[in-house]
């Protein structure tokens, strides 16, 4: 089992330039290929933002503006790209899997679409292995939160959220949440390639965080089917904050990549109340790999 075809969504922020380096870290030791994709804004989706009162020339004006401030972020993006795959060392430019099986290397790609966001990562994230996407911050970067959210809702994939700085490395040691859910079965197993290469696995669980379903010791079996040896920690939540006290014990591991299945709850309360998924995805300083 391995990853070979990577998604990052770019949108040329510094959370981007990290989500990138974090990319190419996953493609090298997976030999696999990275294609980046930027969504430009289509200026035709303005129109019917536009509203009443507004003449015909005042909306061509503004589909205009959004044009051209959509052409200058994806040169921008572009830019981005250009600068790090010339920078990176033993990278492959590639835009077919032909040229990319003859690279003796990791190899890169990059398009930029118009469209909706959400609508043409999610469709796109189904043709990959697992999309990486930047860390999502509030105000300067709200653009990777709804291609996050696109891909854990919409595309049937897993998604590699990538610190605001890139790590030295990922997934020699690999926590796992477990709280038997679902999403966070869907998790372990999406990242069975990463457990398999860990030096050290360990599975974290808490009374606070357990839903309905299998306990700890269960998943720590599955796994051992599957030839990995995983140690059961319990942690206890900081100021009653869960999500607090699971990036707590990722960091008392020494873990560079935490396994987790994502909202848990519906995603309307969780973006409400806040919760163990939002805690996560606001404060982890390392790779964390999500399904939903």
């Amino acid at each position: 089992m391995a990853y070979r075809r990577l998604l990052l969504p770019l949108t040329g922020t510094a959370a981007g330039e990290s989500a990138l380096a974090t990319a190419l870290i996953t493609a090298r030791i997976w030999h696999a290929h990275v294609h980046c994709l930027h969504v430009r804004v289509d200026a035709r989706d303005v129109a019917p933002l536009a509203g009443e009162g507004l003449s015909g020339a005042m909306i061509e004006e503004m589909m205009a503006a959004t044009e051209r401030e959509s052409g200058d972020r994806a040169g921008r993006v572009r830019g981005l790209f250009e600068r790090f795959a010339s920078a990176a060392s033993g990278v492959t430019l590639a835009e077919d899997p032909d040229t990319a099986a003859k690279a003796d290397a990791p190899t890169l790609s990059f398009s930029s679409v118009a469209g909706r966001e959400e609508e043409v990562v999610a469709q796109q994230s189904r043709l990959y292995d697992i999309a990486v996407v930047p860390h999502p911050e509030a105000g300067e970067d709200v653009s990777s939160s709804d291609a996050l959210h696109a891909v854990l809702f919409d595309s049937g994939r897993p998604v590699l959220i990538a610190p605001r700085e890139a790590p030295a490395e990922i997934g020699s040691r690999v926590c796992i949440a477990w709280n038997g859910t679902a999403e966070s079965a869907a998790a372990v197993a999406a990242a069975l390639p990463w457990l398999h290469k860990a030096n050290a696995v360990r599975i974290l669980t808490a009374a606070e965080y357990q839903r309905r379903g299998p306990p700890a010791e269960g998943i720590q079996t599955y796994l051992r089917w599957h030839g990995i040896a995983a140690e059961i920690t319990t942690f206890k939540p900081m100021t009653r904050e869960v999500g607090a006290g699971l990036l707590g014990a990722t960091r008392d591991f020494a873990a560079d990549l935490l396994v987790m299945g994502g909202y848990s709850h519906s995603r309307l309360r969780q973006l409400i109340l806040g919760g163990v998924t939002r805690h996560v995805l606001e404060n982890a300083d390392i790779p964390v790999l999500m399904c939903r």
